[in-house]
């Protein structure tokens, strides 16, 4: 006698031997692969949102290069102006103008945010 149990994903089946036989849904992996995506396009939307105040401001252009970088969903933020690694990496992390922006704006964002990105994963 086997023993099966059936789930949206798949099914588990366990013969009278104890061999389990493991066979996903076969729509399964592409409605994974769509949830997986539109979370990806969140998580890379509100990184640069919350980037955004973080980045050292003169004329914009540098914030705005990291809008026009980034393919929405793709997994990488990149500011794409000709000194954003400069600015990213060889400057104070603040500003006389203001004190949240300045350098390693992505990484001080992760410390301060880190909660909020975490639960958009798991929602």
């Amino acid at each position: 006698m086997f023993k099966q149990i059936e789930t949206p994903k798949g099914s588990c089946m366990q013969d009278p031997n104890g061999k389990v036989e493991l066979k996903w849904s076969p729509n399964f992996p592409q409605r994974m692969n769509e949830v997986l995506s539109k979370k990806q396009e969140i998580i890379d939307s509100e990184v640069l949102r919350l980037c955004s105040p973080m980045v050292p401001l003169r004329t914009g252009t540098l914030e705005r290069s990291g809008t026009l970088g980034t393919v929405i969903g793709s997994g990488e933020v990149k500011y794409i102006a000709p000194y954003a690694k400069q600015q990213y990496y060889n400057t104070a992390q603040t500003r006389s103008y203001d004190a949240n922006r300045g350098g390693m704006w992505f990484e001080r964002m992760k410390t301060k945010h880190k909660a909020t990105i975490k639960r958009m994963l798991e929602g």
